[in-house]
């Protein structure tokens, strides 16, 4: 079980839905985009009725097993925003920032305890070409610092640091399921009905509303619907294309002694990950515990999401053995937990938006990891686009363009493994990156981390 799960304050199991039900707007997913729908449309209109279905437990999928890195960026990064949206870059990060400080307000009003602090994130170089790397980096965000390898290490001690560049301002870290249990307890304190264990089997019209089919039978009638779905397929099968489900794994420590914290030093707790392309993130607990996570994105032919896939040996003993590498002076600390899901990634990399049935259904999609944050803001485009609404927001290039839906089998796996075998390749090969993935840049569907 995910660590943040593994907790003896979870909230209990709240009852599935069990009779037909009418509703203004039904959200689809318990997850972060559907929580923070239903918060948002309370808060937009306290008289509109809310149902929110849950196909397993609040919080339970990627919601609840991320690395809890909540982050400013709308588009996973600068980098690949300002190659996709040159025009808007600028304003897509000031958003970014402005999501980010109406979240933590959101926590500090509604007295969400999550864990949540503000420490920024520390790039890493761990290879020679990738110095190079970091000073560029640190020239393109403003109020960042590049700092060298005697600085780095002064900052957090590994023998693999030759450099790093902090971004103090643009991260802040949580535990994530203490998060969503937040969220979710807050919509039902402002009226909204969340029910557990109820999977959704389709979508139909109904009059000038939609019907929202369950697999126990029973129907919620809804003038509007959000579908926050993320790695799951979607009720509007044309979009299933457009995303498919790859893991993510990832370790956790048991608790430093102090003397075992002292030895690494990290005073300032900045979340820290590397560059390359197969890459780690990690980052300290409240309870001094190191989250360890990263480096195998793993995707499985036909687009399945199955329980079977939380659990890769080979993978955790990988993860172990690169994380003593990088703390050789934690050797004999053991992990307590070990634990993998799946999120739900796109040919642009970061989210996108739309509608179906008319305008009456509205969805988010593809955060490609980094949703803790930009969840918070789609779920804001979806209201924006169920009420029909010109705003800033929906007038995006962000939202009102979509990116390449992946191919079919046996297509999607070949060209994702091939992808991540040439992206493995240009780790060993100093960052140089081969036909296939040069291909892909020309093509607008490259990626690196």
């Amino acid at each position: 079980m995910p660590y943040w799960l593994d907790r003896p304050d979870r909230p209990g199991a709240r009852a599935p839905l069990d009779a037909h039900a009418e509703t203004d707007l039904c959200i689809v997913g318990g997850g972060y985009s559907g929580l923070w729908s239903a918060v948002l449309a309370k808060e937009r209109d306290p008289s509109r009725d809310v149902v929110l279905l849950e196909g397993g437990r609040v919080g339970w999928a990627a919601s609840g097993r991320n690395g809890g890195f909540c982050a400013a960026s709308l588009t996973h990064g600068r980098a690949n925003g300002a190659d996709r949206f040159p025009d808007e870059i600028d304003r897509l990060d000031e958003l970014g920032r402005e999501n980010l400080d109406a979240l933590e307000a959101a926590l500090s009003r509604y007295d969400i305890a999550c864990d949540f602090e503000r420490p920024g994130a520390i790039t890493v170089a761990t290879e020679p070409h990738q110095v190079e790397w970091l000073h560029e980096l640190a020239a393109e965000s403003p109020g960042s610092r590049f700092l060298d390898q005697d600085e780095m290490r002064a900052e957090v001690a590994s023998p693999t640091y030759l450099a790093g560049v902090h971004e103090p301002h643009d991260t802040a870290l949580v535990d994530p399921a203490r998060l969503a249990w937040g969220l979710a307890a807050v919509a039902e304190s402002l009226g909204v009905r969340i029910h557990e264990q109820t999977s959704v089997s389709g979508l139909s019209r109904s009059g000038a509303g939609l019907d929202v089919r369950t697999h126990a039978g029973h129907v919620v009638r809804a003038r509007h619907v959000a579908l926050g779905t993320n790695a799951f397929p979607s009720p509007v099968r044309r979009l299933r294309l457009f995303t498919v489900p790859v893991y993510d794994y990832a370790l956790m420590t048991e608790p430093l002694s102090p003397e075992q914290l002292a030895s690494v030093g990290w005073s300032g707790r900045q979340g820290l990950d590397d560059m390359t392309n197969q890459f780690h993130y990690y980052r300290l607990t409240s309870d001094h515990r190191i989250l360890w996570g990263g480096y195998d994105a793993i995707y499985h032919f036909g687009r399945h999401v199955r329980p079977s896939y939380d659990q890769r040996p080979a993978t955790f003993e990988l993860l172990a053995t690169q994380f003593f590498e990088t703390f050789p002076q934690l050797e004999g600390l053991r992990f307590s937990h070990r634990w993998g899901g799946a999120i739900d990634t796109c040919t642009r990399f970061c989210a996108f938006f739309g509608t179906a049935y008319g305008g009456r259904a509205a969805y988010a999609l593809g955060y490609t990891g980094l949703g803790v944050g930009a969840t918070r803001f789609g779920a804001e485009v979806m209201l924006d686009l169920l009420d029909g609404a010109d705003t800033e927001r929906t007038r995006l290039a962000l939202v009102r363009s979509k990116p390449l839906p992946f191919p079919p089998e046996p297509f999607a796996w070949a060209g994702i493994e091939m992808t991540r075998r040439s992206l493995a390749a240009a780790d060993r090969r100093q960052g140089e990156r081969n036909l296939w993935l040069r291909s892909l840049d020309r093509l607008g569907l490259g990626f690196d981390s």
